[in-house]
This record gives structure tokens, sequence and C-alpha cells, in this order.
């Protein structure tokens, strides 16, 4: 069988390693035209590692040290040139930003300093800094020409035997069996074990469930001659606020920008064989050049020699996509670059070549995988609303938990316009609507000061009673957007094969629930998930939202291909409601008129039951927070009955409705781990605590067992830790979010990985991994409990250091609801 995919081309792999890849695995790589002819000729060529999302900073430092030694061994000239780069910032909140990004650079060991606007002078004397507050250095980032590193690639690549077709169009993907066995040209079939899409813009591909959502918008540069020749050497300047870019070249100057009103091509499928250079559009280029102009006000006098417009391919949220194909093997995909090609080429081709050849990459690429997407962000409304947002923020402030507005209101729960009209306030995961918080009548959040966007923001007073509520007497989450499958068997087979994939033991009584992980070959967490087993023979598995098409795709490569075993997405087919609090008992108690008590439905217990009219609602003594209380599934035709018999019995009990952000606080404050942050596919159970959560010592056979044995012997060598902020001040200094370097003793141990103020502590609680270096060969050491609980801690907020307490444990005695020693720890690991 075949599959279309209408102008779809390849680009060698970013890499020397991909090159080597390519190599070992004997593929052939085509492109439908000639290499560097699309968007890589136009392209700015400026190496920056300023980046927020740790991945993509691991990627674009790879990439600057690779090319830096690329023009040596190929013997083509790539124009590197170090010159630095100077991120200017014109508000407070930008200069925080970069701050922030400056605490990563350093941690990492790339040379980064916070600097004035006398100083930005010192360096870019043309620059006009009346209206700067300060700015980012960064001296080791650089300048290329992106063609000329294109080909140097391809030079290193034809050397280690990989074959380059130019003008060579690919008209299908050839598949068998699930898996790529060669793609038809118009030159003949080629075999071949992986097949892998770098076309960018110029192809459109449709694999379901997977996307790659590339759509086009304007670009424009401008060359400017006759400039001193001390701008030769001069930093490139990156003005996010001005949403330009300056950089030297050919003895002028070349710069460029995001508008703020892009102009979308090929939103009919049109393709084009080659990109041009389009018409140009001085009105639309206007906003830039006055910025340009504002910023180098020297550069009234000169002369503009040229203006590009160039498309260029964006995705729905400004992050790369690559990885394999879930629904066919050996198909990999490596494109939607957000203009940041030549900083992440180098870096992505690495990693996807790592992930062909070995199974995996060596980093957490989740943020970057494709299978973060699913089928409904890939109709052509969508991709076109999104990315034109998506363009205009590359260069717009992005606090912390900011949210698209285009593309939503996709995936919505049953109760979506009942919880609308009791003031709802809406994020979006996985294309699905869940609600943050709820204002309460007659606030508007809108007249509310928004200005310290990374101080303490607008809803802690609303999340906090919402908190309260859960502690003291019980709210409703709707949490309907958990990933939900059903698998089953005609005999043993679904026992049998879930017992080998998953870490915990899943062999138990019937109506029981089993928090366990989903691992890999290295013992990390590919899924963290709960199982409820509904009869001997079916298994109801509850997921995070994100984990749709990923745990789908996994599990569907490792479940034995046996007509007497199912599989079913039954996401939609349940509203899930998380009925948290000590009087949740009372209200579920009144509704089923069945018994609730702790005698009759113990903890991590699932049973089948009746509430108001409706029948067949599983109902789970588990709440995803370490509170009291039950999560709902309920089929989705009795959703609203059961949320209005639930809001109406619970009025005497104190009932309120509450969205994530409580959600949030009450886990991380109970030292609960989330997959996606806190846990991924590098993480394993040894290491965040959750031993008793692996059949071990059951003398079974599963996926991931010989890597925990290895760790159970030797040890681990990061350890998941709470730190609670000691002399931080919430209401006057800046929060933590997520990703702030934590140091012990002085010297840099990790990151945190989530964080949120703890209502009940009141004090900010981060949650992250240590690591252990010898201090004087930076070998990495095994961490053990003394080593955590002997450290002297700092957690470093945009270059500021505040006292933390670190502990392995949570502050259970300080809670307001004590639970036994044996319940936090049956409990105590959920996830978001």
């Amino acid at each position: 069988g075949s599959r279309q995919l209408p102008g779809v081309g390849i680009l060698p792999l970013r890499s020397p390693s991909s090159v080597h890849a390519c190599a070992q695995v004997k593929r052939a790589l085509r492109y439908q035209e000639r290499l560097a002819a699309g968007t890589t000729r136009f392209c700015a060529g400026i190496v920056s590692t300023a980046r927020h999302v740790s991945i993509e900073l691991k990627m674009a430092d790879y990439s600057n040290k690779l090319y830096q030694q690329l023009e040596q061994e190929t013997g083509v000239q790539t124009g590197y040139m170090k010159t630095g780069s100077i991120s200017l910032a014109q508000t407070q909140d930008r200069l925080i930003s970069l701050k922030r990004i400056a605490s990563s650079l350093n941690v990492m060991g790339i040379p980064c300093e916070i600097i004035t606007p006398k100083q930005v002078a010192q360096l870019h004397p043309l620059i006009n800094i009346h209206d700067l507050v300060g700015a980012m250095y960064v001296p080791e980032d650089a300048l290329v020409s992106s063609a000329n590193v294109s080909l140097a690639l391809a030079t290193a690549a034809s050397r280690n035997g990989v074959q380059i077709h130019e003008r060579t169009s690919v008209s299908h993907v050839l598949i068998q069996k699930g898996r790529v066995t060669g793609v038809e040209t118009d030159r003949g079939k080629i075999q071949c074990q992986y097949f892998v899409n770098c076309a960018g813009q110029v192809g459109l591909l449709k694999l379901s469930p997977s996307l790659v959502p590339v759509k086009d918008r304007w670009r424009s540069l401008s060359l400017l001659n006759s400039l001193p020749t001390s701008f030769l050497s001069s930093a490139a300047i990156v003005d996010l606020d001005g949403r330009i870019y300056i950089r030297n070249w050919q003895g002028g100057i070349l710069s460029g920008g995001f508008e703020k009103n892009p102009k979308p091509l090929f939103t009919e499928g049109r393709n084009q064989l080659e990109i041009q250079n389009l018409q140009e559009d001085w009105d639309h280029f206007e906003p830039l050049l006055s910025a340009l102009l504002r910023r180098m006000p020297d550069l009234e006098a000169l002369q503009i020699m040229q203006l590009v417009n160039c498309p260029e391919s964006f995705t729905p949220d400004m992050r790369c996509i690559m990885g394999e194909s879930p629904t066919v093997r050996g198909y990999f995909v490596l494109a939607g670059m957000n203009s940041a090609g030549i900083s992440y080429g180098g870096g992505a081709g690495k990693y996807l070549a790592e992930w062909m050849v070995n199974g995996y990459p060596s980093e957490n690429v989740w943020p970057l995988d494709l299978k973060r997407f699913g089928t409904l962000q890939s109709s052509r409304t969508f991709l076109r609303h999104r990315v034109m947002e998506v363009m205009p923020l590359m260069c717009d402030l992005k606090v912390p938990r900011w949210d698209f507005q285009t593309g939503r209101q996709l995936r919505t729960s049953p109760l979506y316009d009942r919880l609308d009209a009791q003031g709802a306030r809406w994020m979006e995961k996985h294309g699905f609507e869940r609600v943050k918080y709820f204002v309460p009548p007659g606030k508007d959040l809108l007249d509310l000061d928004q200005s310290k966007t990374f101080y303490k923001p607008d809803w802690f007073d609303i999340v906090g009673s919402e908190v309260k509520c859960c502690k003291e007497a019980v709210c409703v989450i709707d949490m309907s957007s958990f990933t939900k499958f059903e698998i089953s068997s005609t005999g043993d087979q679904a026992l049998e094969s879930l017992q080998y994939l998953f870490s915990n033991d899943l062999d138990v009584p019937v109506g029981h629930v089993v928090h366990t992980g989903m691992l890999n070959e290295k013992g990390g967490y590919e899924n963290d998930c709960s199982i409820a087993r509904l009869s001997k023979r079916s298994f109801f598995m509850i997921s995070p939202t994100d984990q749709q098409v990923h745990c789908w795709a996994w599990l569907k490569n490792r479940l034995p291909n046996d007509s007497n075993l199912t599989m079913e997405d039954v996401t939609w087919k349940y509203t899930a409601l998380n009925l948290i609090g000590p009087r949740a008992v009372d209200v579920l108690s009144e509704l089923s008129y069945a018994p609730i008590t702790p005698e009759h439905f113990p903890s991590l217990f699932c049973k089948e039951m009746s509430v108001g009219y409706a029948n067949g609602i599983r109902v789970m003594s588990i709440t995803h927070t370490g509170e009291p209380g039950f999560m709902l599934y309920i089929p989705i035709e009795y959703a609203l009955h059961v949320y209005n018999e639930v809001m109406n019995m619970g009025q005497k009990y104190g009932i309120r409705n509450a969205g994530y952000y409580a959600l949030r606080s009450l886990r991380i404050e109970k030292f609960f781990a989330f997959w996606g942050q806190d846990l991924d596919a590098f993480t394993t159970p040894m290491e965040c605590g959750r031993e008793f959560q692996v059949k071990l010592d059951k003398g079974m056979q599963f996926v991931g067992q010989e890597a925990l044995l290895e760790q159970k012997q030797n040890g681990v060598y990061k350890r998941f830790t709470m730190f609670i902020l000691e002399d931080h001040d919430t209401d006057m200094d800046l929060w933590p979010w997520w990703g702030e370097p934590i140091f012990r003793n002085g010297r840099y141990v990790g990151k945190t990985t989530s964080s949120a103020y703890s209502y009940t502590l009141e004090r900010h609680v981060c949650l992250g991994f240590v690591h252990h270096f010898d201090e004087k060969t930076g070998e990495e050491l095994v961490v053990t409990t003394d080593f955590i609980n002997q450290g002297e801690y700092e957690i470093d907020i945009a270059g500021q250091r505040f006292q933390a307490k670190a502990k392995l444990y949570p502050f259970s005695s300080l809670f307001t609801h004590r639970r036994r020693k044996d319940e936090v720890e049956l409990s105590g690991y959920q996830r978001e």
C-alpha cells in the first residue's frame, strides 16, 4: 500500500551525526528542487542560544559548536563569525524574561551577562539606547551563511556515502504492514527503511494522527551599505520589543523582523517547486523599517539596496516538530523550525539521528515530539488562524501561563457552557479546553492591574479560595480532558500484555486501581497512569491529556497482534468530575444511596454505581491531589445531569467549582509528580521515590526491569526533591514558575521542574531534580539521602537567589487533613 503525500520533499538532516546515521541504515535522501534553495537561502544566519525551552537551548548550543568546526572539516566556507549577540529590553518585564534565560545559559556553561544600556553603547556604538532598560549579551553567539552551512553539511554527507539528487520530486511514500519500504519519485522507486520529511512548507504532510502544521509568512529583509568598518565585527542585535534583528552582512547590514500582521501563503493547498523572492511590499515592511531607523538613526542617510520577501513555516505552538509518525514505522519528520532553523539545525539533526539509530534520542525531546499534536489540530482553518497568531508571538513577551487565543473551543466538555456561564477562565491542553479558575460574580479580571506579569498574579486570591474549599468543604473540577483507554481480551492476553508493559502489578482483585508507569528499556517514564481492573479481562486506563497520541502509538506498537485483544480510545465517551474535599463523601453518599465509608469504599478502589438518575457511573476513590474525594467517570450523555445533581446536593456542604490552578497547588504541596514536566523518558521510578510502584520483588518480567535492578543496586544519579522557599516575599519578589536553577552549597545541582504557591504552607513550593557532581572532575556521583538532607539550597529566580529547604517527603504534619502513612504512600504519586 502507498500513501499520497502531495509535494513532499526530503532534505538531508543537518549534522554530521545524522549523516553517519544515514549511512548506517542505508537510507536515500532526496529533495524536490535544489539544496538551500528554500527559506535557507534567505535566512538571517544568526546562531543564537538565547532560548526559553531547555531542549531548544541545547540544540542551539550544539549547532553553534558544530558550525564552528564545519569549515575546517569540509573545506567549505560557512562564513562563521563569533560576534556574539545582544538582546535588548525596552521594558522591565522583558529584562526579567532575559534574566531568566541568562540564568539557564550560565549554568549550562554558556557565557552570558545582563548589561546596562551604557554597556550596550560600548559594544555597539550605532545603537540608540535612550529607551532601553538593559540587555543580555551572549558573547559566543555567532553569524553564518545559512546556504553555505547547508552546502558544507551536504559535502560531509556525500563523503559518507549519502546520495543527493536535486530537482527530484517525491510522489508517494510506499508502506507495507505499517512500515516504510520505499519512496516513489519522478526518477523511479527507491527502497529504504527510513523516510525523513524535512521539506518544511514545500511538503504538506498529513499522517493521521500526526501532522506537520506548516504555513507561510512574509519575511522582510533589508540590506544597507557604506557602514563603518567597526560594524563588521559588532554583535548581532535582537530587539524583540521592536520586532527586529540587525546583523552585519557583506559590508552593510541585514535587518528583518516579525510583523504583527503576517500574510499567509499557499492557503489553498497550492505548492511551489522552489521558493522565489516574492513581490516587494514597502507598506507592509514600513513598521519594521521604522523600528530599525529608531534603533539605528545613523542609517537615515544610507541607501536600501534590496528588500526581500520570503515565506517561512510555523507550527501551532511555536516549537519545531520532530520524531517518528505514530501510525507508520520508519517515517520520521523534522520540520517547522519557526524561523530558527539555522540555530536548531545541527542539534535537531543530532537528536533525530540518535532516535533513528538507537530508538531514542539522548535528551528529552517531548516538547518537540510530533505526537504532542492530534488530527483535530490539522484542519486548514485551525492552522490558518493559529499561525496568524503564532508569528507575531515570536517577539511578544510570553509571561508565565499565557494562552493562545486562536484555535480555541476545539475540544470541550459537555459542561463547557455551564461552567463558562459561572465565570470559568480557560486554558488549552492538546486542543482541549480546561478551566484555570472561576472568577467570582462581580469581579472581572480585565479591570485588575496585570503589570507585574512575573510577580504575584491577579488570580492569587481566587485560586486561594478554591484551594481552601477543597481542604475544608468540597469542590468540583472538570477533568474530562484526561486520556482514557479500555483494554480487554477474551482470555488472559490483556493482563499478560499489560503486566509486561507496565511497571506495577496489575493482577489485583476486580475493582482495584493501580498507579503505574509505562516505562522504556532504560526505565524512564513514557507514561504515568492509573489503571482500574473492571473485570478479570478488562482494564480502564487513565493518562495525562497530552498522552492521547503518544500512549496509543506506544501500546499499539508493543501489544501483540491478536484479534482477541482489543484497545479502544474512550476519551470522548466519558466526562470526568473530580469531587475533592472532606465533604465529598457526604455529597456522594446522598446521591448514590450507597455506603461510601472507608470500610465499603477503600482508597484506590473503583465501582460502578448510580448517581442521581444516572447509572453506570465509574467512581474511583482517588483525586490526583492527595485530598480525600472521588473521581466520577460519567457516560457523556449523563454528564449534565450528574453535574447538576452534584452541585444541588452539595450546596448545603459549601460546594463550589474549582480549576486546574487549585489542583496544581494541591498536588505540588503534596509532592506529586506530573508527567511531561516532572517525569519524562529519562526519569525512573527509583529517582522520584516510586519504588513501591515497581514489582521488582514479584519475579515478573517487564519493560525497563533490568535498568531498575541496576539502579537499585548501584544507586541513582538524580533525586526528585521538594523545595520550600524561606526568604521569599510572595507579594514583592519574582515568582518561581519552572526551570529555575537549583544551587547546593553554592554549586549548581539541577533545575526546578514545576512550582506553585502552597496556600497551606503559605510558602512557594518548587519540585525538581538534584544531581551530585564531583567538584574536581565534574563526574556524576550517586545522590544519597544524606547528600540531599545535609546541603544548603538556593533557588535562582531571574538571577536572584532565594534560600530553600529541601525535603524528600511532603510536610504532611502541616496539612489541615492528616492521612495515615499507608494512604499517603498509596496515593501520593499521581499526575495532574
